[in-house]
């Protein structure tokens, strides 16, 4: 599992992206379980991920409706397979807009570039 925490702050919202191998639905649970064994992710606003598993898109919102989709696409375009990315989002108080589907996009972008390739 890799974490890239703190890397966007917008009107009092923060962002976190990371991910991991993953190969079932299972595994992508389990994934977010452990991600929010850290107190810091449980008590965040929303989760959000997307994996792609043999050509077909699993993800979930968490009520940052859209996001799981932006995070797929993404995926898709990069044709990384068997590989979630979550991004996690603080709430600060404030309605970002459509500014939160180009945070996602940009912590995403940010995971991609900066991973440690297996």
């Amino acid at each position: 599992m890799q974490i890239f925490d703190k890397i966007i702050a917008d009107r009092g919202s923060k962002y976190a992206v990371s991910g991991g191998e993953c190969n079932s639905a299972d595994e992508a649970q389990a994934f977010i379980n452990e991600l929010c064994r850290k107190k810091r992710f449980a008590k965040a606003t929303h989760n959000t991920w997307a994996f792609m598993l043999d050509a077909v898109l699993v993800k979930d919102d968490d009520g940052e409706a859209g996001a799981g989709m932006v995070i797929g696409r993404m995926l898709e375009r990069e044709g990384l397979q068997n590989h979630i990315i979550v991004v996690t989002r603080w709430y600060g108080g404030k309605h970002l807009g459509g500014d939160r589907f180009r945070h996602v996009q940009n912590a995403v972008r940010h995971y991609l570039d900066n991973r440690t390739k297996y």
